[in-house]
């Protein structure tokens, strides 16, 4: 059967933006790569407990923030060729904040961060009966409320080392997700008030959908964030991923948002090619967030958001290992997995990295057949 004239058109052009976006990103590789090493933005081993396992102690001082070659690579070309107010100015805009955010943290945790402390609350109370000044008293009481979120929000993950704390990330990607229920709502028309239900059609959830993308652009870029911990295994799955996610687009009839899959795609291909151990450099959180984001949007645009669990399988497989453990912990006072993420799990069972990652891949990719399945169904 031929194709239209326009979607064969459409789908040249967006092999073509793949093409160059690669092509890009091989040509300022060597240098990101001597910018990194030369501002020492490396792997610091008192911050990353991990690299105390095994063989990951050859790890300390590769360079982070390497998912500057993928966020400033698709930043550029979209911008320059492919930018329509409609369609892809927030999600570049969406990416780049959650990206400059991941680069705050990287910086702080492996720079010229330093350790910071959160009162805790029996202190805080303490304070609003004792200390000698009555504003000050009245301040810790009004901020009572905030300091208690900010203590259960450590519940949540790690120490925070010299980074940014659990609370802080999570008020800013809440900005992500608001900023993109905000264009989706309000921008994109009532065409996308509605969810697309596998086998079942699409249903107008009206403003429900709101809570529904914040909450989904929240969870799939911590997802992309935690799964980084292996050299290769974010970047080739994320690769999977958008491979699907162009030809689900270009398939919908999304040109803008094909054209920008597939630079992702193109752009991933060049990063994963340093990433793949050993490692020239690592994705970081300015990678990892900025990408994440993109990868949530990305989907919702082309309603099918309640897909990404198929397309993101392997980052939310690591992110419900991460639940389960501090579910565990805090619930039934032991450990479910012997180190959560998951992918460290099986590093402690003796599992080599390669074998871990092409596992990770290979059940990343039938998942995500899985869900091209359904979405075309």
């Amino acid at each position: 059967m031929m194709l239209p004239p326009e979607q064969l058109a459409l789908l040249r052009t967006a092999i073509f933006y793949g093409l160059i976006s690669s092509l890009a990103a091989f040509a300022w590789a060597p240098l990101l790569i001597k910018f990194l090493y030369r501002f020492r933005i490396v792997r610091d081993k008192e911050y990353d407990a991990t690299l105390a396992l095994g063989e990951r102690k050859n790890k300390a001082g590769v360079p982070v923030m390497g998912g500057l070659l993928v966020v400033l690579t698709v930043a550029a070309i979209t911008m320059l060729f492919n930018w329509e107010r409609r369609f892809t100015w927030v999600p570049i805009g969406v990416m780049l904040l959650s990206a400059a955010l991941g680069g705050f943290d990287d910086i702080l945790n492996n720079v010229i961060g330093r350790e910071r402390r959160l009162r805790t609350i029996p202190h805080v109370l303490r304070l609003i009966w004792v200390h000698r000044e009555w504003r000050q008293r009245l301040w810790y009481a009004v901020t009572l409320p905030w300091t208690i979120f900010q203590r259960l929000s450590l519940r949540l993950g790690s120490h925070p080392g010299k980074g940014l704390h659990v609370h802080e990330r999570l008020i800013f990607q809440f900005l992500a997700g608001a900023i993109t229920a905000w264009w989706i709502y309000s921008k994109l028309g009532a065409q996308w008030r509605e969810v697309y239900f596998p086998f079942d059609g699409y249903v107008n959830i009206g403003g429900w959908i709101i809570p529904l993308i914040i909450l989904f652009v929240m969870l799939t870029a911590n997802a992309v964030n935690i799964a980084d911990g292996m050299d290769g295994l974010a970047g080739g799955a994320l690769m999977i991923t958008f491979c699907a996610l162009t030809l689900i687009s270009w398939l919908d009839g999304y040109p803008a948002i094909t054209l920008l899959n597939a630079t992702v795609v193109g752009a991933l291909i060049t990063y994963t090619y340093f990433n793949i151990k050993p490692a020239r450099f690592q994705m970081g959180d300015v990678g990892s967030l900025g990408l994440g984001a993109l990868l949530a949007i990305n989907t919702i645009v082309i309603n099918r958001m309640l897909l990404l669990p198929l397309f993101g399988f392997i980052f939310f497989v690591e992110l419900g290992s991460v639940i389960i453990q501090l579910s565990g912990r805090y619930l039934l006072g032991r450990r479910i997995f012997r180190m959560a993420p998951l992918h460290h799990h099986f590093e402690l069972r003796g599992w080599s990295e390669e074998k871990t990652v092409m596992r990770f891949w290979i059940l990343h990719a039938a998942a995500v057949l899985l869900g091209l399945w359904v979405a075309l169904y």
